[in-house]
């Protein structure tokens, strides 16, 4: 099962392969979420402090029925973080949350505060504080793993002097890659996890992608899913519906050459519908 298959982070730490993202599930139905999702064979659960439930993920971790050391937790530094003190209280405010000795993987959120998002102010320096919390967290083994979400190569670059990022979570999916990101961060051993693999439901509306799932014999949100993971992303799709989570997980295919350049090549979505108020989706032309 791709779920329990894994990648192998800089510093030597697996990684499952497929993770179950979090995002928009409340704190109350979070717990329920990760039991269902374990118990069809997901170890890989991210969340994240902005998310509001950090509480509840850690109470499904606890209520699955396997060790704590089975699951890999990801979580996140709230994007308004940008000071070691601040950073150094809020990893303890997750790990209380959480209610876990240990994080397998936190980044930071976004590299500027939500507000700013996109700003020609990067918080270079902000982030280097926030990143060395996070590395004297790593040192002191309250995390075994640490990265970024939503750098862009700029952002990266102000943190290699240190203890390089080992992962940039970002948006990908078919119809906007990242391409020349993705390349420089698994030219320097950084793992992409792509979240919003679906497009935030966007491409269940695209009649290409619905000819090209129906080639394969498969659904969209599989087609999606596949087409991450043949670029050696780590997808992160987001569900509280059990039909869903293993639907997403039956992803035991392969996508031809030929087929995965026509969905490299298709037009950027520059709409995501009512997501387009968040910062991540809204469009840089706006």
């Amino acid at each position: 099962m791709i779920a329990q298959t894994t990648f192998t982070l800089a510093n030597g730490i697996p990684i499952p392969r497929l993770g179950l993202g979090t995002w928009m599930i409340a704190d109350a139905a979070a717990a329920q979420a990760v039991i269902d999702a374990v118990a069809l064979g997901y170890r890989h659960i991210d969340t994240a402090q902005a998310y509001g439930n950090e509480a509840g993920v850690g109470a499904g971790i606890r209520a699955c029925g396997l060790p704590r050391d089975a699951i890999f937790l990801t979580t996140k530094l709230a994007a308004e973080v940008k000071t070691y003190a601040e950073a150094a209280a809020a990893i303890d405010g997750s790990l209380a949350a959480l209610g876990v000795d240990a994080i397998d993987l936190m980044l930071i959120h976004s590299p500027q505060p939500w507000a700013s998002f996109g700003a020609e102010d990067r918080c270079f320096a902000g982030n280097r504080e926030a990143w060395r919390a996070l590395e004297d967290a790593l040192a002191a083994g309250k995390l075994r793993a640490i990265g970024v979400s939503n750098f862009q190569q700029v952002d990266l670059e102000s943190l290699m002097a240190t203890v390089p990022p080992m992962v940039n979570q970002v948006l990908a999916h078919i119809s906007n890659t990242p391409t020349d990101l993705i390349a420089w961060c698994q030219a320097r051993g950084i793992l992409v996890e792509a979240y919003s693999p679906i497009a935030h439901g966007e491409l269940l509306k695209n009649e290409a992608v619905a000819q090209m799932a129906a080639k394969y014999g498969v659904t969209v949100p599989q087609l999606c899913i596949r087409y991450t993971l043949e670029l050696g992303l780590l997808p992160l799709p987001k569900t509280a519906n059990p039909a869903h989570m293993q639907s997403n997980a039956d992803v035991d295919f392969a996508l031809s050459a030929d087929d995965l350049a026509t969905l490299r090549g298709l037009e950027t979505i520059r709409d995501y519908g009512e997501a387009s108020i968040f910062p991540v989706y809204r469009d840089p032309r706006a």
